[in-house]
């Protein structure tokens, strides 16, 4: 997911957005752990999703804070 898309989200759909994303990482490694996992790369892919969308998410909660 980019960035730009992730911006466009409120606070509430961000934290449902790193729900999700944690919730998919979970599986993949579930399913690495019983050889199911074909494609390795998307471990990364979602663990990079998951700190674009915290980092995003603690920007916007900052500057509702001000």
């Amino acid at each position: 997911m980019k960035a730009s898309e992730l911006r466009a989200k409120d606070v509430a759909g961000l934290e449902k957005e790193v729900s999700d994303l944690l919730k998919a990482h979970f599986g993949l490694r579930m399913q690495k752990a019983t050889q199911q996992l074909n494609n390795h790369s998307q471990l990364g892919k979602t663990r990079r999703d998951i700190a674009r969308a915290k980092t995003i998410l603690a920007e916007k909660k900052k500057e509702a804070a001000k």
